[in-house]
């Protein structure tokens, strides 16, 4: 028997600054395949998803019972995963006090007020950052993402014109003064940052050998590298390795930069993004001023996205990664679901439409579909990606038209830790209960968090 082993952290590399990080294969981790398989997987990677606007409850709340739950129409693209969901119902977000979307995405993961009296004043949290950051020192120390991966793909719309703002962040630090995080949003740029660039070398670059090396994959400046390593893994892993540099090539090839044309002062171009999406353009306060052509765009965007988080869990980048598909505003259309008006005028500018709101929820559980189907797919010896993750799925309110933040549309995905799903349950209280069983659950066993007022003992029905 081969005694070849594998770092879990290897890659392989190529010039410049090109590293391809290698998902799970059997020689990382001989030998405890079987024990994997009969004890519970600890809980290794947390995902927050984040998507505006809270729910239509009377279209979303399931049916049947705690261990036989009905999903309802907007939970219903779910069923294929339902044995791998617990929804959660109950719950008040208490601490939301202060302007109604932005008290409610700082408290989502932070069980902490907002700091600010008056509208023009409101600022981000104020007793505590959110459990993301608290938990990435236990999750991503020593990992190329330290203090986790954030991400958005229609984000700072509305009144935040494009900058970091109370109203559209998530992510806090975990120390005081508790600074917002603002989300990496251009997808070209975050493949660059996951996997590296062509040349890196510095200086200028011949326009015509740049063009050339745009053609080609970054899995060709480790293409010997990859034969080499092949001739010393098994059957089973020679197809893992396949499968991810696949993978890798499918994500490449969609986003990938337009070779340059040749110009007679061969200055090196710009970057340019994916040629119909803007990560930042040109919006309005009311949401009058639009860009259908990029809109258009979010759900091929937002799959990239979903594809590189998979990628950088499953080759141990972080183990910590925030999504938002947008922020509390929404200002942005929805072509593909021939819906020409913004989210927030559906909630309640233009009056609450519950069809179209719901609509909306629909196809964001499509989407989380997607992502917790690829995290399933991904074998970490035994068990899944999936099985080793708890993915949180949230928003800054419950119900559009009122803004109230009782019964919030909670669900988690994912067995990390042992968290028992296939379940719906109800809860009551402070929502800093679910956000202490999470910590928890990563054995973080602290007992109070966020706003003390608003804190409350940790749920004890996730296992």
């Amino acid at each position: 028997m081969s005694t070849f082993r594998l770092n879990r952290r290897a890659v392989l590399k190529g010039a410049g600054s090109i590293a391809i990080a290698l998902p799970w294969l059997e020689v990382m981790d001989r030998g405890r395949r079987a024990q994997a398989q009969t004890t519970t997987t600890p809980a290794k990677r947390f995902i927050t998803v984040y998507q505006p606007g809270g729910t239509v409850r009377a279209q979303y709340t399931p049916t049947g019972t705690e261990t036989a739950p009905v999903l309802s129409t907007i939970l219903k693209p779910l069923e294929p995963v339902k044995d791998k969901l617990l929804i959660i119902d109950g719950l008040e977000m208490s601490s939301a006090r202060g302007e109604q979307h932005m008290s409610g995405i700082i408290a989502w993961l932070t069980g902490s007020v907002q700091i600010g009296t008056d509208l023009s004043n409101y600022k981000y949290a104020k007793d505590g950052g959110s459990i993301d950051q608290i938990l990435a020192p236990k999750l991503s120390m020593g990992k190329r993402f330290p203090t986790g991966l954030q991400m958005a793909v229609r984000w700072a719309t509305g009144k935040s014109k494009g900058l970091i703002s109370p109203i559209n962040c998530a992510n806090f630090e975990a120390a005081s003064p508790y600074s917002p995080i603002p989300p990496r949003l251009d997808p070209q740029q975050i493949f660059t940052d996951l996997f590296g660039t062509l040349g890196g070398g510095g200086g200028t670059v011949d326009a015509n050998a740049l063009a050339l090396m745009r053609k080609k994959s970054i899995l060709d400046f480790v293409d010997k590298k990859y034969v080499a390593l092949g001739t010393k893994l098994g059957a089973a892993d020679k197809i893992k390795l396949d499968q991810h540099l696949t993978k890798l090539r499918e994500i490449e090839t969609s986003i990938s930069i337009p070779p340059p044309t040749t110009t007679t002062n061969r200055k090196q171009p710009m970057k340019v993004d994916t040629s119909d999406y803007k990560s930042k353009t040109v919006f309005s306060d009311d949401g009058s001023a639009k860009d259908v052509t990029t809109d258009a765009a979010i759900p091929k965007v937002g799959t990239f996205m979903m594809d590189m988080t998979v990628m950088a869990l499953a080759c141990d980048m972080t183990g910590v990664v925030s999504f938002q598909w947008s922020d509390t505003e929404a200002k942005h259309t929805f072509p593909w679901l021939n819906l020409s008006e913004h989210h927030h005028f559906y909630q309640h500018d233009g009056g609450f439409q519950p069809n179209q709101c719901a609509s909306i929820a629909t196809w964001y559980s499509k989407q989380h579909l997607y992502l917790l189907q690829q995290m399933d797919a991904v074998d970490m010896g035994g068990h899944s990606l999936l099985d080793e993750s708890v993915v949180f799925f949230g928003s800054e309110l419950s119900d559009p038209p009122t803004h109230t933040k009782t019964n919030m549309p909670f669900m988690l995905a994912g067995n990390g830790g042992g968290i028992r799903t296939g379940r719906w349950i109800k809860a009551s209280g402070s929502h800093t209960s679910l956000l202490l069983a999470l910590l928890n659950n990563f054995g973080d066993m602290r007992t109070t968090l966020g706003t003390s007022q608003y804190s409350a003992p940790a749920l004890t029905t996730l296992k």
